[in-house]
């Protein structure tokens, strides 16, 4: 599956899983994988080693990928995630709207 419903910079909300109702901003969204990355949301921690001289090792903490299916795009108008609806304009544009009321996202 190539085809997502969210993409990078888009503002969702989790629906299912530890995170359940946390808004955050996608950073990265893996098509192939039907994965995202949203900040602040399955956070983990990682242990690092120092590479290099003079370098810092210790425990950092970042954001794991999720599937997909668990976020919704998150609809200001609404206030809650949403379904996604393509619609095309006048001029052959295909834009993203809210299932729900319509409002054009992005």
């Amino acid at each position: 599956m190539n085809n997502m419903h969210v993409k990078k910079g888009d503002t969702v909300m989790v629906n299912a899983g530890n995170d359940k109702g946390a808004k955050g901003e996608v950073l990265k969204a893996m098509p192939k994988e039907n994965k995202v990355v949203v900040k602040g949301v399955n956070v983990r921690k990682k242990h690092t080693k120092p590479r290099k001289q003079g370098e810092a090792g210790g425990i950092i903490e970042m954001e794991v990928a999720i599937p997909a299916s668990k976020v919704n795009v998150y609809c200001s108008k609404c206030g809650k995630g949403v379904r996604v609806k393509y619609n095309v304009k006048a001029d052959g544009k295909k834009v993203r709207v809210c299932a729900s009321c319509g409002k054009e996202l992005d």
